[in-house]
């Protein structure tokens, strides 16, 4: 080829005209371009060029299979799983239709996270090397940097929007949010706040909507680390507006419990069945009428283990009208359901002595915390002399008012009026933070080590796409009973003994697939690979 050199330092590097490379010249870019070096008379091209080059032959090749020219066999059973499953719900037709030239690596990069359990990414190559897979060739990690830098935000929302329009206005959608540590001090993002996971660390925070029928992720969002749970509702409902939900339908757990937010939510019309704290004073009164002739048989619900009943009630409902500077208010019905549970009692009761234990073990050496001040003033009488030293009592009326709760949870729903129905619903939130747990042990999330936005939010994206492959594969493994012999990790690799071999001058096959694999797939919804 025809290139120029230049001698610096001693150096001899190679440049071609820029025109030549590329026929759409932008106003200011540099007339030519470095492709590598002149060792002993020999042109060295450096990465990038053989990137960009290997890209150009990918985009130009014309479709259709690529002859075979020396004997190969690839790992293919766990693969093309995943690629069924991807079709099934539609993963692979979203991203391309959002994402273009770049859905299959995308995709292949998802099919690792989830075959290769916390691995990170720049061991792709290995894994790459032994499989089949969407993208059939290398990413290298300079690649997958750049990939994570294409994910834009137009795109993951039309990729969520068009996900969204699939499944969520038939079923309520579980959210919640968690914290995500991170090492890195250059991400707008990452704060100091209420960590989850016990770290000393600064982190940011991820919002997560999780479908209760589908038992799918449906949609993400990143945010400050410092933000509390209960100022998340606002923003939520205005992303949510813009993926065209019709009929939201939340199902979230008391910490984003605030009057500001059932307003909220009332005022856009979505349902939602939330946690609300038993110190709450719609709660409260409730629980006093009832608490002595609660638990009795004929409150006592067989199905749940339960004791149960339900109030219609009255929401005092207000909406600021900014326009007219007025507050409009009114009545709204609402549903609270009211559960008690005897193994819960005793678990919060045994939860609570041993809190007072450890609270009155440090008065007693002296070592009192600053944060624990509250509840010793609280719970203990303390008198100190210097003849006596230090003497304890409990301080009775706080300890039996703090215990007459125990055992006692309330929900309250603007649209469910069975409280069979309310708690079935509210206990497949659970899903969600077993997601979170997936999120961050299978997927290489416990600590976040990107250096730059864009690189988050790409990784994110694809630590997603593999989330959602991995629920449909958890729901059926729970569907058939599984786990009763495999763990997740254990499933995949049974399946992904199954190889694909291909031989110069003939059609590829595959190798032996047992009764047993035929079973899995057949549980897994998807054909048997021919």
């Amino acid at each position: 080829m025809d290139y120029k050199t230049q001698v610096i330092n001693g150096t001899t590097y190679a440049f071609i005209d820029k025109s030549h490379w590329n026929s759409e010249k932008k106003r200011g870019e540099h007339k030519r371009k470095y492709i590598g070096k002149v060792i002993e008379g020999k042109l060295v091209f450096n990465k990038k060029y053989l990137l960009e080059k290997q890209l150009e032959t990918q985009k130009t090749s014309k479709p259709g299979p690529v002859p075979v020219t020396s004997c190969k066999r690839s790992f293919y059973g766990a693969v093309y799983l995943l690629s069924c499953i991807a079709e099934k719900i539609g993963l692979r037709d979203d991203l391309k239709a959002c994402f273009g030239d770049i859905y299959k690596e995308l995709m292949s990069l998802a099919f690792y996270l989830v075959l290769e359990e916390g691995q990170a990414m720049y061991r792709f190559k290995k894994w790459g090397h032994t499989h089949v897979h969407p993208f059939g060739a290398d990413i290298p990690s300079q690649r997958i940097s750049r990939l994570f830098g294409m994910i834009t935000e137009d795109a993951k929302m039309a990729y969520f929007k068009r996900q969204a329009k699939r499944r969520c206005e038939t079923e309520y959608l579980a959210f919640d949010t968690t914290s995500i540590s991170s090492f890195s001090e250059l991400l707008k993002q990452v704060k100091y706040g209420k960590n989850k996971e016990g770290d000393d660390l600064p982190q940011i925070n991820l919002a997560l909507l999780f479908g209760e029928v589908s038992m799918l992720p449906v949609y993400y969002r990143k945010l400050p680390g410092n933000i509390a749970d209960v100022k998340t509702i606002d923003n939520l409902i205005k992303d949510v507006d813009f993926l065209d939900l019709v009929k939201l339908q939340l199902c979230m757990d008391r910490g984003f419990f605030s009057q500001k937010n059932i307003n909220e939510l009332m005022k856009h019309h979505h349902k939602f069945l939330i946690g609300a704290r038993t110190g709450l004073k719609l709660v409260k009164t409730h629980l006093d009428d009832i608490r002595d002739s609660f638990v009795t048989r004929s409150n006592y619900n067989p199905a749940l283990q339960l004791y149960v009943c339900t109030f219609t009630e009255q929401w005092d409902y207000e909406e600021e009208k900014p326009r007219l500077g007025t507050i409009k208010t009114g009545k709204r019905r609402v549903y609270l359901h009211i559960y008690y549970n005897d193994q819960h009692c005793t678990d919060d009761r045994n939860r609570f002595n041993h809190m007072l234990d450890r609270y009155e073990e440090e008065l007693q050496t002296g070592k009192r915390k600053r944060e624990h001040e509250g509840a010793y003033a609280k719970y203990f009488i303390v008198h100190e002399t210097p003849a006596r030293g230090i003497a304890i009592a409990y301080n009775d009326k706080a300890i039996r008012e703090a215990e007459k709760d125990f055992g006692y949870f309330a929900l309250l729903t603007n649209s469910i009026k069975d409280p069979v129905e309310a708690i079935r619903i509210y206990r497949m939130r659970d899903l969600i933070e077993k997601s979170f747990g997936n999120l961050k042990e299978r997927l290489d999330m416990r600590r976040m080590s990107v250096s730059s936005e864009e690189n988050l939010e790409g990784k994110l994206f694809v630590q997603f796409l593999a989330l959602e492959l991995m629920s449909y594969i958890k729901r059926q493994m729970e569907i058939h009973d599984l786990y009763r012999n495999y763990t997740m990790q254990e499933f995949l690799d049974e399946l992904d003994t199954i190889e694909y071999y291909q031989q110069p001058g003939r059609a590829h096959h595959l190798s032996e697939i047992t009764e047993k694999q035929r079973k899995l797939y057949e549980m897994m919804g998807v054909d048997v690979p021919t």
